[in-house]
């Protein structure tokens, strides 16, 4: 089964799902219709694995899906959003 990523719009968060039960997040403020992804946290025992990047890929294509424009603000969300021109039309 694949890890599966949620928008919790009341927590203000996308969450990863991992299969183990485990989960992965992003939280985000909303501005002028804009969320501004300024955290990300991957526990401990995932680091290393492709986790959080599996974090920021799934967050991006769920933001595509629901028709959001984003700010990378976190430094890793960043970094990931730079090194793919996908994202650039939703993700600044």
């Amino acid at each position: 089964m694949e890890n599966q990523i949620i928008h919790d719009k009341a927590a203000k968060k996308f969450v990863l799902k991992v299969n183990d039960g485990g989960e992965a997040f992003i939280d985000y403020q909303e501005k002028d219709g804009v969320l501004h992804l300024v955290y990300s946290e991957v526990p401990e025992v995932y680091r290393g694995k492709g986790i959080g990047k599996e974090l920021v890929l799934k967050t991006f294509d769920l933001l595509t899906k629901e028709g959001y424009k984003a700010k990378a603000v976190c430094g890793y969300v960043n970094a990931v959003r730079q090194r793919s021109e996908d994202w650039k039309d939703i993700i600044e």
